[in-house]
Order: structure tokens, then C-alpha cells, then sequence
């Protein structure tokens, strides 16, 4: 077993450029955790809003600070009471931070078992979303029969929200620049533009109006949502930091129903009803790179870090 590990981390909030590769003591996982040999981490917005301090009123990292809560990887040795999983499965889940590394020791209770047919980069994609998009669904209590707006839906949540909603039976109206009208097609979505006259080209699709909508892009949209669907009770966000106003309800992901989400997603991935479209991947080395991209909005799918 190798004694120390490369990680990327930050010791001072700021721009991409605080980020340094380490070198690390591979650390014995304690009760109830397991380490992993990570394969594959995702990049999440929360991991540059934690590095630049922009969330730090309400979520303060403790430096030395090790960015990334999603990974994919193979546990290399479990802590004192774990039974769920032995040294050589294959795993992914959200651990909260140290992604970005070649090992970490993550809580077992947030991980699940890896899909043998699926990649280590989608694994990694998947679980913050997996995640946020149940709640989200969840929250707004989508059903077969319904017509569900996702606001944002080409990148990694709204994507994976779409899929979701397909196989509970609701249609699904996305919003997407047009170069990716094509990708929401491919998941089962109607695409429409975002932006200006928002409210107009849904109902031209959906005359009634829709039953829900899920904003992931925070780029504007809720008084249009609010108007398609009726009512702020049926619009939920993850992005708009203006929702109060317009009395829209935030989405917040606990980790307390995490593994069977994991889990409902493995069977749906495994079934071919869930994938994951993987923008770019990144080394540990190109961290600040992978940042900067986040930061820029406008991707498909998942940014993900392979420390290979």
C-alpha cells in the first residue's frame, strides 16, 4: 500500500489559482468510513463557491481544504464497523469534500455500489445530482400525467432531473440555448429557448400551462415559471438566490435518503434509463482549469477530475 497520495487543495479563499497540488499521508479510515482509491471525481458549483469564499457565511471550510464531494473509486480498506462494503468493491457517492485526490475516506452510510456498466467519469458525475434532483421532484411531487418545466436542463442536474421525470410518466419541457436541442431530444425532453418570452414559448407547447417547474440555472426565469404554473408553491429552485421574493422554495439535498437515491439511479442506469453526458475531464493538475470552466456556466452534463 503507497504511503502518500497527491491531493489538490487550497489553504485561502480566492480565485482558481489557489489551488496546489499536495502531497498527503494516506490516512486509516475511521468507525464508519471506508477509504477509497478515487477513479473519478465530479465537479459541482458548490466546489468553486467553497474555494472562492462566496458561500463562507454560511459554509466555512476549515483550511487545509480539499475540494470535491462527488467520487468514484474502489475502497481499499473499511473502518471499524462497516459491513456494507469489503476491500475491492466498486463505489461512488457524495462524501461533502476531498474528491480531488487519489484517495479519501468517506462516510460508507454515503456511498452505494458502482454499476459494473458504467463509467468511472459518469459515476462521478452522478450523485449530486442524482441526489438534488429526487429531492427537487420530490419537493414539487411530480407524477405520471404531469407536465414538468426544467429550467436548465442540459447541465448535469437538469439533465438528470429530466430522465427521472420521464420514467415517473411526466412530460417534460426543458430550456436550453439551441446548440443542445438535440441533446434534450435524446432524453426525452421538448426543448425551448431560456431568456426573454420564456412564459409564452412554453405555453405554446403546453396550453394549460405546466404542473411544476425546477430551476437550475438561476438566470432569471422565476416570475415566468411562477406564471406557467400558477403559483410559487409548484416552482422550486437551486440557483436563484431571489427566489424569497418571489416566495419560491430553495431545494436542500440532505444526505438522509442518499444511498437509495444511489441506488434507484444504479437500476435506472444499468436499464439504460439514466445516463450522464460527461463535458470534459480534467487532471488533478488542471484543477484551477476545471474551475474556471464551472464558473463560466453554460456546460453539458459534468466537468469531471480523474487523478490517474
Amino acid at each position: 500500500m503507497v504511503k502518500t497520495y497527491r491531493a489538490v487543495q487550497f489553504t485561502e479563499y480566492g480565485g482558481p489559482e489557489v489551488l496546489r497540488v499536495v502531497e498527503r499521508e494516506v490516512p486509516r479510515p475511521g468507525p464508519g468510513t471506508v477509504l477509497v482509491e478515487v477513479r473519478a471525481a465530479g465537479v459541482n458549483p458548490l466546489d468553486w463557491k467553497l474555494r472562492s469564499g462566496a458561500v463562507a457565511a454560511t459554509m466555512p471550510v476549515e483550511f487545509p481544504a480539499v475540494p470535491g464531494g462527488d467520487v468514484a473509486g474502489v475502497v481499499r480498506d473499511v473502518g471499524e464497523g462497516v459491513s456494507d462494503f469489503v476491500a475491492g468493491d466498486e463505489v461512488f457517492g457524495s462524501i461533502g469534500a476531498g474528491g480531488y485526490a487519489e484517495f479519501v475516506v468517506a462516510p460508507a452510510a454515503q456511498l452505494a455500489r458502482k454499476p459494473a456498466s458504467v463509467s468511472w467519469e459518469i459515476a462521478a458525475g452522478l450523485p449530486v445530482a442524482v441526489n438534488t434532483a429526487y429531492q427537487a421532484l420530490d419537493d414539487l411531487g411530480v407524477k405520471a400525467g404531469e407536465t414538468l418545466v426544467v429550467d436548465g436542463a442540459a447541465g448535469g442536474v437538469g439533465s438528470v432531473a429530466v430522465q427521472i421525470a420521464r420514467h415517473l410518466g411526466a412530460t417534460v419541457i426543458g430550456t436550453a440555448s439551441a446548440r443542445n436541442h438535440a441533446y434534450l431530444r435524446s432524453l426525452g425532453a421538448e426543448p425551448v429557448l431560456y431568456g426573454e418570452g420564456l412564459a409564452e414559448r412554453i405555453r405554446a407547447i403546453a396550453p394549460h400551462g405546466a404542473d411544476a417547474a425546477f430551476d437550475t440555472a438561476g438566470k432569471g426565469s422565476l416570475p415566468a415559471l411562477v406564471e406557467v404554473t400558477g403559483g410559487p408553491e409548484r416552482v422550486v429552485t437551486i440557483a436563484d438566490h431571489r427566489a424569497e421574493e418571489h416566495g419560491v422554495r430553495f431545494v436542500f439535498a440532505g444526505a438522509g435518503a442518499l444511498r437509495e437515491r444511489l441506488e434507484r439511479a444504479s437500476a435506472l442506469a444499468e436499464n439504460g434509463e439514466l445516463t450522464l453526458s460527461v463535458a470534459r475531464t480534467y487532471t488533478l493538475s488542471e484543477a484551477a482549469d476545471a474551475h474556471r470552466e464551472s464558473e463560466g456556466g453554460h456546460v453539458r452534463g459534468k466537468l469531471v477530475i480523474v487523478p490517474g
